[in-house]
């Protein structure tokens, strides 16, 4: 099965207290990078989620959002410096006597002062909390391969009609390249009877046909093109991730076709190595997207 490494899935879950949502997409990418995103107090979930994730994806940059709306994970404490109000206070008396200022101290001058009045932050997680979250994630993961999936599919359908292509052109070549030897024998001959008048020598011109022949054999090449491509046609029915195989297949069929176009010493062939080479760049494109 083919999988697209391109995909958007979101998840929820709920109880009376709160809402988990979780959002979570994916791009190309050559490994397997994360990018979560969550409430602080949540992160000790991290590397659960990770793990839960890590079955469905396996190649790919995956960016996860998860959010809680409802009842606050953090609940705040107020609490007071009372050795720092003493001083205060003790300072303030201090300044009134040397100065001999009137008035007194009131609550709202000790409200004032800084740093004597301290707010804590407590996390407050809801014991069924990490229930919620993981089941909002799966609900993500499960969405997001069905995009995949489904993606894949027309990935998959695709080469293989671009495959199809290249093994006909293949095929062509294969039939087309004896018959460049002959060619070239041919107009080997008509040339140096026209320089010699006739007093040629077959065994000279079947001697240079050889040469040439052995210089532009490109039959080696095009068995292992027969074998890549077949190779690539097997490897888009299996079940397991795919794209770098099948990166590595058009590698080598790139390879293979570049040095046919270096041997082959025939304008006809050359055409056919422009086309095989368009072809396979349009392969190496969407193979990028394949898991």
């Amino acid at each position: 099965m083919v999988t697209s490494m391109t995909g958007y899935g979101r998840g929820e879950s709920q109880n009376e207290q709160v809402k988990v949502f979780a959002e979570i997409k994916t791009v190309n990418h050559r490994f397997c990078e994360y990018t979560i995103r969550m409430p602080r107090q949540l992160l000790v979930l991290e590397e659960k989620v990770k793990k839960m994730a890590s079955e469905y994806i396996r190649r790919g940059r995956v960016e996860l959002f998860i959010t809680v709306e409802g009842k606050s994970l953090v609940s705040k404490n107020v609490d007071i410096d009372w050795n720092l109000a003493d001083q205060y206070v003790s300072l303030m008396d201090a300044v009134k006597g040397k100065y001999n200022l009137g008035g007194s101290i009131s609550l709202q001058d000790i409200l004032q002062l800084e740093s004597v009045f301290l707010m804590e932050e407590v996390a407050t997680v809801p014991s069924d909390l990490e229930k919620l979250l993981m089941e909002s994630v799966k609900g993500a993961l499960e969405n997001l391969k069905q995009m995949r999936v489904q993606e894949g599919q027309g990935l998959a359908s695709d080469l293989q009609s671009q495959l199809k292509k290249f093994a006909e052109i293949v095929a062509g070549v294969k039939t087309y390249a004896p018959s460049v030897v002959k060619q070239y024998k041919d107009r080997l001959t008509i040339k140096l009877s026209e320089l010699t008048d006739g007093m040629i020598e077959d065994s000279r011109i079947v001697t240079e046909a050889a040469i040439f022949a052995d210089k532009c054999d490109i039959n080696e090449e095009l068995t292992r093109l027969d074998s890549h491509v077949q190779q690539f046609s097997d490897t888009l029915k299996q079940g397991q991730p795919i794209g770098r195989k099948l990166d590595f297949l058009v590698q080598e069929m790139n390879r293979e076709v570049n040095t046919i176009g270096s041997k082959a010493n025939d304008s006809a062939i050359t055409k056919e190595v422009v086309e095989m080479k368009s072809l396979l760049e349009k392969l190496k494109e969407q193979v990028q997207n394949i898991e």
